[in-house]
């Protein structure tokens, strides 16, 4: 069983814990995620099966999209409603400047992960060295809010959906609007509402339901590994130029005469696909469309980035 299944995290489950367990309910012999949730968190989180782990590399990258509450006027150190309360105020704010603050995050800018967080320092995620008691300050990374905007004021509270790049903390984002309104913020509530091209309404939620169900409800939802990656340019293969590249020939131009994709430039990723045993690698073009089927057509116009075994017991 290879592929990926899209949950809807419950509250109080870590993402690992989500994905031990269907690696257990499914037998799997590896499994993995695209982007980590927080206990507090809900929502879509990706968990990929077997043969589906190398799309990881694919995937990480996504743009994610968040709809977050915050309560003003308190600080943590968590920055969460989980943490130890730090500092609480009165808030004298304003609905027109909460929506002003809200709004000024968008754009490209330089984060600073929390210090309870699962970005590693010295080779240990930094929430541990947190919880001993030692303040280790990670690296400044790159960020970009692509979309934000207020849904709801209810002072205290604010409501807020949000689309930003991969790696963002929406923890320091709430925390970076209640620095600007002088008051301070925190969040309480965090749903995941799409990764990539999942969306939570295509999400899986499995409390309540027994090991069996569970199962049957998993395999019904594995989506296979060219499917999910459906965004990449398809090329098809037969049998025996399959097993060729699974052991190591590298797709030439002669080979994509009957692919002739129009559009492709240097760099694209495609998808090459077997009928009988599905996705057969996922490649980095060399060249473009124009120069892929010359005469000779015997050069290598793709780089092999990775390679999927046989998919053909994908069957619940």
């Amino acid at each position: 069983m290879d592929g990926l299944v899209i949950l809807d995290k419950p509250a109080g489950k870590t993402s690992h814990d989500v994905v031990a367990e269907v690696k257990r309910i499914l037998k799997a012999d590896k499994a993995g995620h695209t982007g980590t949730l927080d206990p507090l968190a809900t929502g879509v989180l990706p968990v990929l099966i077997n043969e589906g782990t190398k799309l990881s590399p694919f995937l990480v990258n996504d743009t994610k999209e968040y709809r977050a509450t915050i309560l003003l006027g308190v600080r943590t150190d968590t920055l969460d409603i989980t943490g130890e309360v730090l500092e609480r105020t009165d808030p004298d704010v304003r609905r027109d400047a909460v929506v002003r603050a809200v709004e000024g995050l968008l754009g490209t800018r330089r984060q600073v992960p929390p210090l309870y967080s699962a970005v590693k320092v010295h080779g240990r995620p930094l929430h541990r060295w947190a919880r001993k008691g030692i303040q280790l300050m990670p690296e400044p990374r790159t960020v970009e809010v692509l979309r934000i905007g207020v849904d709801e004021v209810d002072l205290p509270r604010v409501a807020f959906s949000v689309s930003c790049s991969k790696g963002t903390y929406i923890r320091s984002l709430c925390e970076d609007i209640g620095d600007i309104l002088g008051c301070g913020a925190t969040l309480t509530a965090l749903r995941r509402t799409r990764s990539g091209s999942f969306s939570e309404e295509a999400a899986l939620l499995l409390d309540g339901l027994t090991d069996g169900e569970k199962k049957t409800r998993l395999s019904e939802s594995l989506i296979p590994p060219a499917e999910a990656i459906s965004g990449v340019k398809a090329v098809y293969v037969d049998a025996s130029l399959a097993e060729k590249i699974r052991n190591g020939h590298q797709l030439t131009g002669s080979e994509m005469r009957g692919d002739h994709i129009p559009f492709l430039v240097q760099g694209d990723m495609i998808k090459l696909i077997n009928l009988e045993t599905g996705l057969v690698a996922v490649a980095e073009t060399l060249c473009c469309t124009e120069e892929m089927i010359p005469d000779s057509g015997t050069m290598p116009v793709a780089r092999t980035l990775r390679v999927f075994k046989s998919q053909k017991m994908n069957q619940p």
